[in-house]
């Protein structure tokens, strides 16, 4: 059980990492009617499909077929990600007049330990085996 738990919680952040949403799984539909379309008007196999519409032929492929783009928009897995993160720092220099408190120690103390833990039992818990 505990494997389970851990393969599906491991599979869970995998497909975050990879930016995978629900809208991207409802559209894989779209993607397989469009890689068949390819197939019966350019004779495309899949991988070159992937390679037109994700990979390094993607921008031959929609400077060419215009007329396709509409269908291109609906496919899955189209959003770019992105991260941002800004940094301020402000510098606002003011004065406060602090008042100064002293701190006086003593040195003098007042402090008497008194072990008050006792056992009952008079053998260590760990002992290594004596003869083997």
């Amino acid at each position: 059980m505990n494997k389970l738990i851990s393969i599906i919680l491991s599979s869970f952040i995998l497909i975050q990492s990879l930016q995978i949403g629900i809208k991207d799984v409802m559209q894989l539909d779209e993607l397989i009617e469009h890689a068949q379309f390819h197939k019966q008007e350019h004779g495309d196999s899949f991988i070159v499909f992937l390679s037109k519409h994700y990979g390094e032929l993607k921008a031959e492929h929609t400077k060419n077929h215009q007329e396709e783009q509409n269908d291109h928009e609906q496919l899955p897995f189209q959003c770019q990600g992105y991260s941002v993160s800004m940094v301020a720092f402000l510098s606002h220099i003011t004065s406060y007049n602090i008042n100064r408190i002293n701190f006086y120690s003593t040195t003098e103390s007042n402090f008497h330990y008194i072990n008050l833990y006792a056992s009952l039992i008079e053998k260590e818990f760990l002992q290594p085996p004596r003869k083997a």
